[in-house]
């Protein structure tokens, strides 16, 4: 006979982030497994953690989202299994993604149980959190409703390796356009032409983003998804093509940073080359979200689609997975395995 788990280990928010985060910010303690403590209320079992640039953002400051308070467990994207349920809309056993942190069990109320996403029978949960969940909507959205790209424009991608990168790469190519990527290492810039099927890759850690991307666009780039901002989003902002297109996913180069860097030299182009530039949320497009994932899962069942995953396993080790977003060593989507 197996014994129920009742311990609940907690990755706490100890201090706010200075420069790279590391395990001071964090303090890991063990409670009683939760309970649903009133009507609406359910508790997942966590089994993967989504590890994504923005929780850097989410433990240092008020963002889109509040910052996490201080002693509070550390928010992220997961996904599990409802252990106990007193909500009508959720039984024990149903499989979900949504906000539920770095710990083993979840504790959901009925406001967030309402934000929860089902994952259907046969959906491997790595796959709920990577290309039909988070990264690939947010690809799918800021390529296509931002980007905005036309078969045999040129379309460039930074933190292409990534797991929203590669995505939106491969889905401008989908859309008929020349896709390069911009990657750090020789690895992830081979993977990025021999599986997710890129046009070319530069290396950025051996390679100068400026003068590769003017011999590979020497006619200019129509459309630029980035995710890294600082100097690969200067020297596209110098090459832009008339009336191209910027899609700002992230500017992970700068999440790190204490005081911002300068702005982009080159931002006059858009002027010249009646650009645009625009910043985006998933949450702006909350609304088609369930017209997006049968898309998303068409490609990856007719193998027009790949995703790599990172996967570190043992909760224990998610400050160790977090910061390897910042130091380039994940490829893909960095996830936890937490059981």
């Amino acid at each position: 006979m197996t014994t129920a788990p009742t311990i609940n280990r907690r990755w706490l928010l100890a201090a706010r982030p200075e420069g790279l985060v590391d395990a001071r910010c964090f303090r890991l303690v063990e409670e009683p497994v939760p309970e649903p403590a009133a009507d609406g209320e359910l508790v997942v079992r966590v089994e993967f953690l989504s590890i994504d640039p923005t929780q850097r953002g989410w433990i240092s400051r008020d963002t889109y989202m509040p910052a996490v308070p201080l002693g509070e467990v550390v928010r992220s994207f997961g996904a599990g299994t409802v252990v106990a349920s007193r909500h009508p809309g959720f039984t024990v056993g149903d499989r979900v993604s949504g906000l539920l942190g770095w710990q083993d069990y979840a504790r959901v109320d009925g406001r967030t149980a309402a934000l929860l996403t089902k994952i259907p029978p046969g959906v491997p949960l790595e796959l709920a959190l990577n290309v039909l969940g988070l990264n690939g909507l947010t690809a799918y959205f800021g390529l296509l409703e931002v980007g905005r790209p036309v078969a045999g424009e040129t379309v460039v991608v930074s933190g292409a390796a990534g797991a929203t990168g590669s995505i939106a790469g491969q889905i401008a190519k989908l859309h008929g356009c020349r896709v390069v990527g911009i990657a750090g290492g020789r690895a992830k810039c081979d993977w990025l032409l021999n599986e997710a099927r890129f046009d070319a890759a530069i290396d950025y850690k051996t390679e100068s983003i400026r003068e590769r991307l003017g011999a590979l666009c020497p006619d200019g780039v129509d459309v630029f998804f980035d995710n890294v901002g600082g100097e690969a989003l200067d020297a596209v902002l110098a090459l832009l093509r008339k009336r191209g297109r910027i899609a700002l996913c992230g500017a992970i180069s700068q999440y790190s940073d204490d005081e911002p860097p300068p702005g982009p030299r080159n931002l006059t182009n858009l002027i010249i080359r009646s650009g645009r530039m625009e910043g985006f949320l998933l949450s702006d497009f909350r609304d088609r979200i369930p017209q997006a994932i049968p898309v998303l899962a068409g490609w990856v069942a007719a193998g027009k689609l790949v995703a790599r995953v990172d996967v570190l396993d043992g909760l224990e080790r998610a400050p160790e997975a977090l910061r390897r977003l910042f130091t380039g060593e994940n490829v893909g989507k960095q996830l936890v395995k937490v059981a």
